[in-house]
């Protein structure tokens, strides 16, 4: 059904059938979804945020879809055994006039309700998805890269998890855009899940059994070293001075330490102000497993001096944890 302009909600939930299945790389899967009300899903591109409900059995989600407005609170009310299991991803391509999209999922076996369902699921299998409103007049929320207007060099990494968002975030920057992006996956040939870009460098690396993250961390301070220091050399003496009066808004290493990825929420998502004039010598996207992007986050601000309003940091999931919403 399609909401009036004066009652829609930024976001809304979506019935959708499975009409293909794409593999893309040793580990990751398309999932293209028809519905009849998909030429009202918006299409905002980089890292939108979106949900998915899993169907189970005993389960309906057509009440959740009849209440729209106040599907959340219906879907909490729920029966702990009859609640559809929902689960967070990144859309990944909107085609409005066939009334399809894409969701690129990475299975690892049947170790999960999404990766479960995404390796039995046949043809013709629905499911709700919870996406940005078309008929929405506003910004829908659920994207975390805000680059910087005046940033001259972009820093994007993050792991298998990430990895939808980061092709999406490839795919929408502007051909001038200049840096790199850095990706651990669990096989190297997932990096055939990701485009190219004429001015970024995209490199990819395959964990081979190692510990998550163990790859990606010293990629992420080689790069972000290496980008510093083009900026520096190219930069004039006003430039260099700002970018310095800038990183003294830098967060302490005490601060960062005391961040506990097991109970707090690893999360912060600066705006960029699109009126600033000040250069921004690196702007950071970081999202994958907590431990490690905060790690991560502490290189870059605690160590290189990076102004953390340029850092972008989601702990998308936590080692030893599983994502309950």
């Amino acid at each position: 059904m399609t909401t009036s302009t004066t009652e829609a909600l930024p976001f809304r939930l979506f019935e959708v059938e499975l009409v293909r299945r794409t593999v893309l790389s040793p580990n990751f899967v398309r999932f293209t979804f028809s519905g009849a009300d998909l030429d009202r899903f918006a299409d905002n591109g980089y890292d939108q945020r979106i949900k998915l409900l899993f169907p189970i059995t005993g389960s309906s989600v057509a009440s959740l879809v009849e209440s729209q407005a106040d599907w959340y609170t219906a879907w909490r009310e729920l029966p702990d055994d009859e609640r559809p299991p929902m689960r967070t991803y990144t859309i990944r391509a909107v085609r409005p006039a066939s009334r399809e999209i894409d969701v690129d999922i990475v299975l690892h076996g049947l170790t999960g309700v999404a990766t479960a369902w995404g390796s039995t699921a046949p043809l013709g299998s629905t499911l709700v998805i919870c996406g940005p409103n078309a008929d929405f007049d506003g910004p829908h929320g659920g994207i975390d890269f805000h680059l910087p207007p005046t940033a001259a060099r972009v820093l994007v990494a993050g792991d298998e998890t990430a990895l939808p968002a980061i092709a999406n975030i490839i795919e929408k920057l502007p051909a001038d855009a200049r840096g790199c992006v850095l990706v651990e996956v669990p096989d190297a040939g997932d990096a055939a899940a990701l485009p190219a870009h004429p001015g970024l460098e995209v490199i990819v690396v395959g964990r081979d059994h190692g510990a998550h993250g163990e790859a990606l961390q010293p990629l992420v301070h080689e790069h972000a070293g290496r980008l510093l220091a083009e900026h520096e050399a190219e930069a004039s003496v006003a430039a260099a001075a700002a970018a310095a009066a800038a990183a003294a808004d830098s967060v302490s290493v005490d601060e960062l330490d005391a961040l506990d990825v097991d109970h707090d929420l690893l999360w912060e998502v600066p705006e960029a102000d699109q009126g600033a004039t000040a250069a921004v010598p690196l702007y950071a996207w970081l999202a994958g497993e907590a431990g490690t992007i905060k790690a991560l986050r502490r290189h870059l601000v605690a160590e290189r001096g990076i102004d953390r309003k340029a850092v972008a940091f989601m702990g998308y999931w936590r080692h030893g944890r599983v994502e309950q919403n």
